[in-house]
């Protein structure tokens, strides 16, 4: 049985086929490096059209991503691109801004506590909320890879060789929480790959806590 430790999410929006995303990449991995950041990257798949397909690309992360721009009433979306905590958003590769808002979002007091416990195949999550929340959140369950090299041969970074970490593979919604009595779920998670546990108000928005499985 493993137990999980709360950490401030941090959403990299990239794609290996943007010739600005490997310096942001690169300080995802310094970020990754951090026990009190959970950083995770998603691939996107609209930079795929001009010669080089990213292979961690999603179609299901450009849509979250579009959805974070529909939330602030955005018309558009940019890679690199960091959410910090469901709610600020960085765009470009600004180290000094990101990390001051992780300074932030650590600092702040949450109104839920989280905790996660893996047997097997299964997850259990464990919250509650004091006070109670006045609006349900989405229990997200996040699956990744913590690390992988690729020789890109094509397109805007063509013959670049770019370490990736924290590559999500698989981001799903396992339930509501209505946020009044304490929750208490369980879902199944197969396989050796780290797991994230994040409890998210809608838009998507702020994320009230968030804990990992490595």
């Amino acid at each position: 049985m493993a137990q999980s430790r709360p950490a401030v999410v941090v959403e990299l929006f990239t794609s290996q086929g943007c010739a600005s995303c490997p310096p942001a990449d690169a300080f995802l991995e310094e970020l990754a490096a951090n026990p009190d950041v959970i950083a995770l990257a998603l691939h996107v798949d609209y930079w795929d059209y001009i010669g080089w397909e990213d292979a961690f690309g999603q179609e299901a992360f450009t849509e979250r991503q579009k959805s974070y721009a529909k939330a602030v009433r955005s018309r558009t979306i940019y890679t690199p691109q960091f959410i910090v905590g469901g709610r600020e958003r960085v765009e470009g590769n600004q180290p000094d801004a990101v990390a001051s808002l992780v300074q932030d979002h650590a600092a702040a007091a949450g109104p839920v506590t989280l905790n996660v416990t893996r047997s097997g195949d299964q997850v259990t999550i464990h919250a509650e909320a004091d006070p109670p929340l006045a609006a349900p959140v989405r229990v997200q369950l996040v699956r990744y890879r913590p690390s992988e090299t690729v020789a890109i041969e094509r397109g805007e970074n063509a013959g670049m060789v770019v370490n990736y970490s924290n590559i999500v593979t698989q981001w799903n919604d396992v339930g509501t929480w209505p946020g009044q009595e304490p929750l208490e779920m369980s879902a199944p998670a197969e396989g050796d790959d780290p797991l994230v546990v994040i409890l998210q108000t809608e838009g998507p928005a702020d994320i009230l806590a968030a804990a990992r499985l490595d």
